[in-house]
């Protein structure tokens, strides 16, 4: 076993990402996940599931700086359209066991709501932006593995 120490962790502060090839630098937070979708499938006496589909889903959250992309998502959904994007993230930290990297490309993603504005007196503005995305249309371009 590698013999790994405390500042090997990967740390979020590293954490970039990328929405149409722009850095998002207000970037506070991201998450995508995939969510397995399954059915019963009862042999014998046993309960096992058989896998009907995948959703892939997300959230960002942004330190309020710009309204990155709102009015052109708003304009598209007047227009009854439905825009896609492609989000590319990257978390590497110069500590990590043999200085790896975590890099991946969502394509096809497509946003579920538009917060226009919210806001609180004496705080600091953040926006939390969800989103889903096709698994087929996902590439994980670099994984952190042992070494």
């Amino acid at each position: 076993m590698a013999n790994i120490k405390g500042y090997n962790q990967l740390s979020g502060s590293s954490g970039q990402l990328w929405w149409e090839g722009e850095l998002v630098v207000e970037i506070q937070s991201f998450e995508a996940k995939v969510t397995v979708n399954r059915e019963d499938v009862q042999i014998g006496m046993d309960i096992d599931s058989k896998i009907t589909s995948y959703k892939g889903e997300g959230t960002m959250k942004v330190k309020k700086m710009f309204d990155r992309g709102k009015n052109k998502l708003l304009e598209a959904w007047k227009r009854g359209e439905d825009p896609r994007s492609t989000l590319t993230y990257k978390v590497g930290d110069k500590d990590t066991v043999g200085k790896q990297q975590s890099r991946g490309t969502l394509e096809n993603v497509w946003f579920n709501e538009l917060t226009l504005t919210s806001f609180e007196k004496g705080q600091l503005m953040e926006e939390e932006i969800p989103f889903g995305f096709t698994i087929s249309d996902t590439e994980l371009v670099d994984t952190i593995e042992p070494v």
